[in-house]
């Protein structure tokens, strides 16, 4: 299903929202509609020096599309239908509803702690009670009356007829049409499944990035891997759905200059960054990515495009598949080699799994080997590079989804943020399983620092006992090294039956290092 779903997070005032601001950062660079509920001091003591009171709306307001502070209990059901409204609105994003204690506690308590117990004497005394009275009358005023209820209607751009018609026409001429697909072609409303019999029925081959990795499965005739840049040099015409020209598209320089780009989003703003500077559209849709891929399918009735264009793209990709082959029986100087065990972790992965990634180096190479099964069973750091979502995106999605098998693969470094969350798994009874791609550094730092700088300073981690650190905390731990180098589709089944028995589990994998900067892998 497409991602429809609003996150809800709760926290306590001050501290408790600061610690969210990554969080909450991220969730809005990745699109995810997420409410922030808050608390605070009561708002008779605000600006009076609280417990854990600070000004959190201008904290919230660069990073959220909408913010509140509830002053009144009748404001809380309207207050929070039009925050949810907003955060699933036009390009998703986090919301922020800020609590105050009073608007939150039954009448009769808030009148205890607010009313003097005795009445007061003299006229400061009872003019401060009078003040204190109508101020309880009015935070409570109209709170038992009854509320609309419901969702409110959502605002969703949508394409013109007569933007995709000009988007019809020039793919109609195209000869080597590329498509890349990015996270805001999950959205509601269009369903995952009927985006994808929309992608092959359009058969332009194409690359998944974010969220929409997995949309075709594993090993889909359309769906390219490798080798992007050169793809996209190559193409005549390039369809952006939900991607954008940041760094990931080196800032629109990948295209060539003679390709025609129509480009898709929700966003404007980031619909038409970095344009006219190195890149310029052909045709800019703001509008749904999903709906648009639909009424192109429509739009183009049965067209096809020559056959050698696609398996030009798809020869490229087993060139470099072979090359992950060669380097995969590289043997390792004193730890395994990575790639061959993540071509292992391919061969081992479920069908019915879900993959959480969390990390740089590890994670990069997994990038390139380790393919989600299906649509939504990909999470990542992100356009933020957010290290440390690792354990709460498996909790997330082992919850969501608790038939399936939660997988998350973390370099050390980012694990770094997420072992303690495994006495949370333990405590719930929440089975998932880790893999940790240990080379003992922050490698992707390293490896530009040492020869800029000639100094590994804060880049050096050592080969820690990350599987006993979790058997400490109960859960399952499982050591892959050279010394059972021959063992390690045995210690995967392994680990995954610990798994599958309830049990959360990591396993801890000495790796050489590997390097991706122009397809290269060392070990």
């Amino acid at each position: 299903m497409a991602r429809k779903v609003v996150g809800v997070a709760a926290v306590t005032a001050g501290p408790g929202l600061t610690n969210t601001v990554t969080a909450v950062k991220n969730a809005q660079i990745a699109q995810s509609p997420l409410l922030l509920l808050g608390g605070a001091a009561a708002t008779l003591l605000q600006n009076r020096g609280a417990l854990q009171a600070i000004d959190q709306m201008s904290l919230f307001r660069p990073l959220c599309k909408f913010c509140a502070s509830v002053r009144r209990v009748r404001d809380i059901v309207p207050t929070l239908r039009a925050a949810m409204a907003a955060a699933q609105s036009g390009t998703p994003g986090p919301v922020f509803v800020e609590l105050p204690i009073d608007v939150l506690y039954p009448y009769f308590m808030v009148q205890k702690e607010m009313m003097p117990a005795k009445p007061p004497k003299g006229l400061m005394g009872r003019g401060i009670s009078w003040y204190l009275q109508n101020y309880l009358t009015n935070l409570f005023a109209g709170a038992w009356e009854p509320q609309p209820e419901g969702p409110l209607s959502l605002d969703i751009p949508q394409a013109s007829p007569q933007q995709v018609q000009h988007c019809v026409e020039i793919l109609s001429r195209a000869k080597r049409p590329l498509m890349v697909l990015g996270s805001q072609a999950l959205l509601s409303p269009t369903p995952a499944d009927k985006l994808r019999a929309a992608v092959e029925t359009l058969g332009i081959p194409c690359f998944l990035g974010g969220m929409a990795r997995g949309l075709l499965g594993r090993n889909h005739p359309l769906h390219i891997r490798q080798n992007r840049s050169a793809a996209l040099k190559k193409a005549d015409v390039v369809v952006l759905a939900g991607t954008v020209c940041d760094f990931r598209l080196s800032y629109g320089r990948v295209f060539s200059r003679s390709s025609k780009i129509l480009i898709v989003n929700r966003n404007r703003k980031e619909m038409l960054l970095n344009s006219d500077i190195f890149w310029k559209p052909q045709e800019a849709v703001q509008g749904d990515v999903g709906s648009f891929v639909l009424k192109l399918v429509e739009g183009l009735q049965g067209q096809t495009w020559a056959p050698d264009w696609a398996e030009e793209l798809r020869e490229a990709d087993r060139q470099k598949e072979q090359t992950f082959r060669e380097k995969a029986a590289i043997p390792g100087a004193q730890h395994l080699n990575p790639v061959r065990v993540l071509q292992l972790v391919e061969d081992t992965l479920p069908d019915n799994s879900i993959l959480v990634v969390d990390g740089g180096d590890f994670i990069g190479t997994a990038a390139h080997l380790v393919q989600p099964r299906g649509p939504l069973c990909w999470l990542d750091p992100g356009a933020f590079g957010t290290l440390g979502v690792g354990a709460g995106f498996a909790l997330g999605a082992k919850l969501c989804r608790p038939d399936a098998e939660v997988w998350c693969l973390f370099g050390d470094g980012a694990f770094g943020y997420s072992l303690i969350e495994f006495d949370t798994f333990v405590r719930h009874k929440i089975p998932v399983m880790a893999l940790v791609g240990n080379d003992a550094g922050w490698t992707q730092i390293s490896r530009e620092q040492v020869p800029s700088l000639g100094s590994n300073v804060a880049c050096g981690l050592a080969y820690t006992d990350y599987h006993k650190a979790a058997m400490g905390l109960g859960a399952r731990g499982f050591l892959l090294s050279r010394e059972n180098e021959d063992q390690v589709v045995k210690v995967l089944h392994d680990a995954q039956q610990q798994c599958r028995d309830g049990h959360p589990v990591v396993v801890n994998i000495l790796i050489g290092r590997t390097d991706f900067r122009d397809g290269s892998i060392a070990v």
